[in-house]
């Protein structure tokens, strides 16, 4: 099947055109020939989305559903559109995959290649065009006969693009299969950012930018730094005072590392840059999620771990913090060397610092992990870091002085012509800034609108200096705007009121968009859009743009601090001008048609109106500050349904755009009434109640007003709305059966809750969809307060199971380590301690032991009634369980106890199954069960011998032990994957076992599973003396294939292991040529894809 046939529909090309759009707009260079090109495009975008409409029309939709599916196949005029889309998008995105952000690229195409591409495009569309205005369907067949040249044509424009590529042979193959690695790429973009949607990069990319040439050496010179980067497990600390340029060494050190371990896949490098803008996507989880992003983008392929993860996103369910926590450590061990590069701590609240760099040094404990941290001289931060090296920052005199030469041009032309004067101004800055290189930004912002030498030297006799020199600078600045003309003066307080009172970061378009805004009138009219270099420029150096991101921002968070602290002076009313602007926008006639109806609706509106996301996501929060005077114009928005519905779904549509039908993902009928309860906005709901609004309609998933205020924790809302006769208290939602008392403990709602708890008409005990009660989830989540409220409730069922489980809180509070929770729990009498489970008839005792959950241990072994000795339903004990994982700790608790029996053996069906004594490495246990008889080849579940188990784990003494018996099958393949204890042992390296394997008889060194023969596992996973052993066989073919057509050579030269690349080749009997038949890659291309160029050289010295 032609691989373009799977997206060969009308939605699978709109999604391939808007990619290559993007890619046309992103690229530089050539842009007439751009706009032309994606102009074509879209109208071709315009073809297709009124055909995709006719056949969503209930009337003529059969007609029209025919015609379309005479479209999707090969030969089609889509058909061929789509080819000739992802031809361009092999050219023009990133050619290192999806691992990498988009950036700027150089547009590939000259200007005839352009016309000819517009060309075949136009002809396609001539065609699609027919369909749309004739209903023949005759006429269509007729079309695909006629297009046999531009099909031609077509090809042979590709051919030539791949001709005149740089690189022939690595275009060839990017345009074979461009389509394969589309889907797989967005599939692993998803998955990176569901995991978290922040990039790091556009940040460094901007931070790195900004660094003046030659400045920050110091510290790459540094005896410390040499220190920290030349070996494992370090830690350097670098304090500095605000605005010493802690952000831009940061981001020249994550510069420093990425070059010169680019070239090295087993050497991971993850930063962060903290910001008190972005404090609520900065709790710990999600800086912890940042790593892990990072660290997994990194590898040549998405880790197992990552990917298992994402099967929570069926569920519509985030990771959790501890989900987050393990698997960032498997995903770090897969590197030999890891550094983590953190900027800004103490713009981190507090908590949140603390407990992300707890996991990240409990990450060093486990790994090889280097840590960079910085931040201003907090005492609990520089606590933290006692025990490493410390370097502090200040700004350099050399640095400073590289900083004022190189903005010297922003100075009047006297001063450029004056070298005396230039020195004299570094000298007299330096001195003032103290270390500080902000402060040196700003005093030579300050010089800029001087006219003479006179004036010149007499500021710089004033420069501010000591502690409240940043304070007096930023005062000088407001004066200086203060002294421009009244337009000036306005635009300059609305861009800075915007910038520092908004609650997230704007980006230029953004603002613009914002400042565009004329209340009272119904749409934007686009001759009132400022100028952003007007917008910066009146600013007197207060806000900057970020290049990479189009942010604009305040200089440095010690400028924000400032407006925050004089705000009652510059913006006394900040919140009701910018609610009044969020609301007028909202409210724009374009969006009378309300909810979008698919996703390319939603994301070309949200496209073209730019201050929409940020309005419909923060109105009501600067509403909710702002005074009563609003309330006529909010209510006449509210009460207009269709416009509420468009708010509703920009609000609620989750980030992760990757999901199919993300927009339509959220309620469709949504009021007024439950966006005023969404923002906790009172007064709105009474004055809503007070024109006739129900009070408890709920919305498309059954969710009442009284439900989404209940789970945001507004407390008089949740008051008003009890209150009310027509309300229901208890009223469930469609999605989950969460009753608002639910919702309020999901969101940890302490007030919220206590004030549902007293209402008797509300159930505590109300179970979900999934057979849980609001404890058994407060007590899984470990959420210690809400766990105390609702015990203390006497209509709480305190040993409610779960009914798909049957685990009780106790149980969920056990096995998950909450040992705060399981104390509260145990201090209850009528809590029962020892419940078993219905699955597996394990304990809380039994979990918490096996987890190595030590505090859980030992509050359980202090109720008498817990049974210490207790069973699961296969013979296990808590003893039993906490051996076979190896929690020490745990071991010796419960081998102190007095009631636990130490020779309570295991038993399933009367004893230990073989195929575990030997995977866990028991020998006594292995040997009891061979001389009693037990078949030496009974198998697991998933048809793996004892045997194949023990060579897996390396368990030398097993392998002898089983090879030793006359009886065993030296050979036998699992059920899963058809694979032999040979495999099993090359794979994972026991070269050891393999020797006794292949001294043995009747094993096969060639025997093939799926991937591969016991060679190709050990070329995979770099395995040196394995393969040595096993080219050392002459009946070993080093050239064999797996059901890919994948050598060793193949696999060796993708994980870029140079030496076995060399033991291959010079076997002489292998083909550095042979191409896999799912990618159609040669060892060479696996090896180039993945940036391995030691080994590509090997291959082509060999070739």
């Amino acid at each position: 099947m032609d691989p373009l046939s799977a997206t060969a529909s009308i939605i699978g090309v709109l999604q391939l055109s808007s990619d290559v759009v993007k890619y046309i707009i992103g690229a530089t260079g050539a842009t007439k020939a751009r706009r032309s090109l994606r102009e074509e495009i879209l109208s071709c975008e315009a073809i297709l989305l009124q055909l995709q409409d006719h056949a969503d029309d209930a009337e003529g939709a059969t007609v029209w559903s025919e015609k379309i599916k005479t479209l999707e196949g090969p030969g089609t005029p889509l058909y061929r559109f789509g080819i000739a889309l992802g031809a361009l998008k092999s050219q023009l995105e990133p050619k290192k995959g999806w691992n990498k952000a988009l950036s700027a690229l150089k547009w590939p195409f000259d200007e005839k290649q352009v016309e000819k591409l517009i060309s075949a495009i136009q002809r396609e569309k001539s065609l699609l065009q027919l369909v749309l205005t004739n209903n023949c369907i005759e006429l269509i067949e007729a079309s695909k006969r006629a297009s046999d040249q531009n099909h031609a044509a077509l090809l042979g424009l590709i051919q030539r693009m791949k001709d005149q590529s740089a690189d022939a042979e690595w275009q060839l193959t990017r345009l074979n299969t461009v389509l394969l690695e589309l889907e797989e790429s967005q599939s692993c973009q998803a998955i990176l950012d569901w995991i978290t949607p922040i990039d790091y990069s556009t940040q460094q990319s901007d931070f790195i930018n900004r660094r003046q040439a030659g400045t920050g050496n110091w510290l790459l010179d540094s005896a410390e730094f040499r220190a920290w980067a030349g070996n494992a497990n370090q830690t350097l600390f670098c304090p500095g005072i605000p605005g010493a340029g802690k952000t831009i060494l940061t981001s020249i050190v994550v510069d420093n590392l990425q070059a010169r371990f680019d070239s090295d896949p087993d050497v991971g490098v993850a930063y962060l840059y903290c910001s008190f803008q972005r404090a609520d996507d900065q709790k710990a989880g999600d800086l912890l999620a940042g790593l892990l992003k990072q660290l997994a983008q990194q590898r040549c392929s998405l880790p197992d771990s990552v990917t298992s993860l994402y099967s929570h996103k069926k569920k519509r369910q985030r990771p959790s913090y501890s989900e987050i926590s393990s698997t960032l450590r498997l995903v770090a061990a897969m590197y030999s060397q890891v550094f983590i590069v953190v900027d800004a701590l103490d713009e981190c609240p507090a908590y949140n610092s603390s407990r992300f760099m707890s996991e990240v040094f409990n990450l060093q404990e486990t790994c090889k992990v280097n840590i960079f941290a910085t931040s201003r001289f907090i005492p609990e931060i520089v606590q933290r870091f006692k025990y490493g090296m410390t370097l502090e920052i200040r700004a350099s005199q050399k640095d400073i002085c590289s900083y004022i030469d190189g903005h010297m041009l922003y100075l009047p032309s006297f001063v450029k012509r004056n070298h005396e004067l230039q020195e004299e101004i570094k000298t007299e800055i330096f001195n003032a800034v103290d270390g500080m290189f902000l402060l040196a930004q700003l005093h030579l912002d300050s010089l800029v609108g001087k006219r003479s030498l006179k004036a010149v030297r007499k500021a710089l006799k004033k420069l501010p200096s000591g502690s409240d020199a940043l304070r007096q600078a930023y005062e000088d600045a407001m004066n200086r705007i203060e002294s421009q003309v009244s337009d000036q003066i306005e635009l300059a307080k609305q861009v800075l009121l915007w910038v520092a009172c908004a609650r997230r970061p704007l980006t230029t378009l953004e603002l613009q968009h914002a400042l565009a805004v004329e209340v009272g009138k119904p749409e934007i009219d686009p001759d009132n859009f400022p100028q952003v270099e007007d917008m910066v420029s009146v600013c007197a150096g207060l806000v900057t743009v970020d290049e990479e991101s189009d942010i604009i921002r305040l200089v440095h968070h010690t400028t924000q601090e400032y407006f925050e602290q004089t705000q009652k002076q510059w913006f006394p009313n900040a919140d009701t001008y910018i609610a009044t602007v969020c609301v007028t926008y909202l409210s724009f006639n374009i969006f009378d048609i309300g909810f979008c109806k698919t996703n390319l609706e939603f994301e070309e509106s949200m496209g073209l109106n730019r201050l929409y996301d940020y309005a419909a996501h923060n109105w009501g929060h600067h509403a909710g500050r702002a005074p009563a005077e609003l309330s006529d114009l909010i209510v006449q928005f509210l009460q207009d349904e269709p416009k509420v519905s468009r708010c509703s779904q920009a609000m609620m549509v989750a980030k992760d755009w990757h999901h199919s039908n993300y927009s339509q993902d959220v309620p469709r009928h949504f009021t007024g009434m439950h966006l005023a309860a969404w923002f906790g906005l009172q007064d709105m709901i009474v004055a809503l109640i007070a024109v006739k609004n129900d009070p408890d309609l709920g919305d498309s998933h059954g969710r009442t007003p009284l439900s989404y205020a209940a789970a945001r924790g507004h407390e008089a809302v949740v008051t008003l709305l009890l209150a009310n006769d027509a309300v229901n208290p208890d009223s469930k939602d469609s999605v989950r059966g969460w009753t608002p008392l639910w919702h309020a403990v999901v969101g940890v709602q302490l007030a919220v809750v206590q004030q549902l708890l007293g209402d008797r008409r509300v159930d505590p005990n109300s179970i979900s969809i999934y057979g849980r009660t609001p404890l058994l989830l407060a007590a899984k989540k470990g959420h210690d307060a809400v766990v105390k409220l609702l015990i203390e409730n006497d209509r709480v069922n305190l040993n409610a199971p779960d009914s798909e489980s049957g685990w009780t809180s106790l149980s969920w509070a056990a096995a998950n380590g909450h040992d705060s929770a399981v104390n509260l729990l145990l201090e209850k009498a009528e809590v029962n301690p020892d419940p078993k489970d219905i699955e597996y008839g394990r304990t809380p005792l039994s979990w918490a032991a096996e987890r190595g959950h030590k505090a859980v241990v030992e509050a359980l072994l202090r109720r008498n009634e817990v049974d210490v000795d207790s069973k699961s339903k296969y013979g296990r004990t808590p003893l039993w369980f906490s051996r076979e994982r190896g929690q020490e700790e745990i071991v010796k608790l419960l081998s102190a106890n007095n009631a636990v029996d130490p020779g309570l053996e295991y038993s399933e069906y009367g004893q230990i199954p073989l195929w575990y004594a030997a995977e866990i490495g028991q020998e006594a246990i292995a040997k009891l069960l061979l001389d009693n008889g037990v078949d030496p080849n009974s198998k697991s579940k998933f048809g793996r011998t004892p045997l194949s188990y023990a060579a897996e784990k390396g368990h030398e003494v097993i392998v002898k032990l089983l090879l030793g018996n006359g009886k065993v099958g030296p050979d036998l393949k699992d059920f899963e994957y058809g694979r032999t204890p040979l495999s099993w042992a090359a794979a994972n390296g026991h070269a050891s076992v393999v020797k006794l394997l292949l001294e043995g008889n009747g094993v096969d060194p060639n025997s093939k599973s799926k991937y591969g023969t016991p060679l190709s596992w050990a070329a995979r996973f770099g395995h040196e003396e394995v393969v040595r052993l096993l080219l050392a066989r002459d009946e070993v073919d080093p050239d064999s294939k797996c059901h890919y057509q994948r050598t060793p050579l193949s696999y060796a030269a993708e994980k870029g292991h140079e030496a076995i690349v060399r033991l291959l080749l010079d076997k002489g009997e292998v083909d550095p040529s042979a191409e896999d038949s799912r990618y159609g890659r040669t060892p060479l291309l696996w090896a180039k894809v993945n940036g391995h160029e030691a080994v590509m050289k090997i291959i082509k010295e060999n070739s």
